[in-house]
């Protein structure tokens, strides 16, 4: 089992590159693991909401988690979602990820089917009794439709059930009172991972073990000199390099509204930067999804090059 204290640090959720006609690429994925794991980052986070996991067939799913495991070489731990809407197929994708060799998986509550507290906390704990790997909870009520209460996340993480949260509710308060209550009953080695990415150093101020950020793909080296800032106490470097990648996540602001939202806005710039960067060979996505046009991926190379990074196409 994996020590939970090793789930800190920049943890990006990897993008899965795709073919033009919708396959894994293989060796696109190698180099972006190369690239993750020599901008320093502290694991990885496959089939994630960046990664497109729900998108993807199993087949695929298990291709992409093969291809990180294999590549990572155990430098870092890697994480696996599992995420799916309902408590048996999640457990197939526990054992697939069990299969694979990863480090730790991750499920969100049940969704599409109306769900309470209680049919939340049934679900979690059926995952976390089904496998000796460390299991996160992914909170992030803007797919799921609920946010996971903390009490419920408290009595969880006292009973075991789950060793961290991959935060991406976008509720700091909530957030920081997490924190406090693992504080007040004395819950020690539990991850605290942010997916707030434009934030990371005040969530890092506010109790933060780590940060998953979709922005990481591209800028890896970024979040780990931030990371490290913070871990000096240095707060003016980790302030000053935030604000740059506040501006380099503007990225995500250079499609055009009327034809594109969501998944759309971030995976497309995330994965039109990475071709710009050299990184993958095509910024494909997933349908129903697009790609970034030219004067959309023209908009992107302009805040790459603004961030000081190397466009190489």
């Amino acid at each position: 089992m994996t020590d939970p204290l090793t789930l800190t640090g920049v943890i990006p959720p990897v993008v899965t590159p795709l073919t033009d006609d919708g396959e894994v690429d293989v060796a696109s994925l190698e180099r972006l693991v190369h690239h993750l794991l020599d901008g320093g980052v502290s694991g990885l986070f496959a089939l994630g909401s960046s990664g497109e996991t729900v998108f993807l067939t199993d087949p695929q799913r298990d291709q992409v988690l093969e291809v990180i495991v294999r590549s990572t070489a155990g430098a870092v731990p890697v994480i696996a979602g599992c995420i799916e809407p309902t408590t048996p197929r999640v457990l197939q994708r526990v054992r697939a990820a069990e299969r694979l060799g990863v480090d730790a998986i991750v499920a969100t509550a049940p969704f599409y089917a109306i769900v309470g507290p209680h049919e939340t906390e049934r679900h979690l704990r059926a995952v976390g009794a089904a496998s000796s790997l460390p299991l996160l909870a992914y909170d992030i009520p803007v797919c799921v439709g609920r946010k996971l209460p903390n009490d419920l996340l408290l009595q969880l993480a006292s009973d075991g059930v789950v060793a961290g949260v991959k935060d991406s509710s976008g509720d700091d308060v909530a957030f920081r009172q997490l924190v406090v209550g693992l504080q007040d009953e004395q819950i020690e080695d539990f991850a605290m991972l942010t997916g707030h990415e434009v934030v990371v150093d005040a969530m890092l101020l506010a109790g933060a073990t780590g940060s998953v950020p979709g922005l990481g793909n591209v800028d890896p080296h970024g979040y780990v000199r931030l990371h490290r800032g913070a871990a000096d106490s240095d707060w003016d470097t980790a302030h000053k390099e935030q604000e740059r990648l506040v501006r380099l996540f503007r990225i995500v602001d250079s499609a055009d509204p009327a034809t594109a939202a969501g998944a759309t806005r971030g995976i497309g710039a995330f994965k039109a930067a990475l071709h710009l960067l050299g990184v993958i060979d095509s910024p494909a996505v997933s349908l129903p999804m697009r790609r970034y046009d030219a004067d959309e991926t023209g908009r992107v190379r302009n805040q790459l090059e603004r961030a000081g990074l190397s466009v190489r196409r």
